[in-house]
């Protein structure tokens, strides 16, 4: 299926706390979106794989997602090189994505920075013809290089280039973020805290939205940066 937005995250849950948003509010656009995570999360201090999976599969029927799937590169160990890249240029292929929004390109978790790197890298290489990958029906796939990369922000402050209005869909990204039961809003006594799964870190990923929000007078928002300098037809149009 070709998608017009695709969203390359490290782990399951990245791209719900992070750019949902503006995949929702594309979507009510008619837009077709998907998510590919590189990892299962394995190295995480709470839930399993396995949990992560189901998690990620409830999130996805929340958010009406057209297609999601997981790499299953190494958690914490992935590294920018072949190996690595060619599984993300296939799915690149597959999907064919006008746009893709990849990882903050630095963040608390070395997983995202690193990750942000390799998605845009795996993005350009996607388009070079002489690099081969197969499809699912194992026929050689064709180049394909996305229009536009851009990078989410996560966990720490990065000045946005740009902001995405997404206060129609707030409800919609809190909820799909609540169905990774495992790793936040973890209240049960004698459960293991971590540094997102108490009430502290919900406050802050609305407080963000807001700030983002803030930014261009609307009451929630997601903020991005950008790898080249955006082209605008109608400066009218803009917020």
């Amino acid at each position: 299926m070709k998608l017009d937005i695709l969203a390359l995250a490290s782990h399951p849950d990245d791209a719900e706390m992070s750019c949902v948003g503006a995949m929702l509010a594309a979507a009510a656009l008619g837009k077709k979106i998907g998510i590919v995570d590189l990892t299962r999360g394995e190295l995480g201090t709470r839930g399993t794989p396995a949990t992560r999976a189901e998690e990620a599969a409830a999130a996805s029927q929340i958010l009406g997602l057209h297609a999601r799937e997981n790499m299953g590169l190494p958690d914490g160990f992935f590294q920018n090189v072949r190996e690595h890249q060619l599984p993300i240029i296939a799915a690149i292929r597959r999907y064919q994505p006008e746009v893709v929004l990849c990882n903050a390109i630095h963040d608390r978790h070395p997983d995202h920075g690193r990750g942000a790197q390799l998605q845009s890298d795996a993005c350009f290489l996607a388009g070079l013809k002489m690099i081969e990958t197969l499809g699912d029906d194992g026929q050689p796939q064709a180049a394909w290089r996305p229009k536009h990369v851009y990078h989410y922000i996560q966990d720490r402050q990065i000045k946005p280039d740009f902001v995405v209005d997404i206060s129609a869909h707030w409800e919609t990204k809190r909820a799909s973020i609540a169905a990774y039961k495992s790793q936040f809003n973890v209240v049960e006594e004698g459960e293991e805290q971590t540094y997102i799964s108490g009430a502290v870190f919900w406050q802050f990923l609305e407080a963000r939205a807001r700030e983002m929000g803030h930014i261009i007078g609307a009451e929630f928002g997601e903020g991005f940066t950008v790898e080249r300098p955006i082209g605008v037809r109608d400066v009218t149009t803009l917020l």
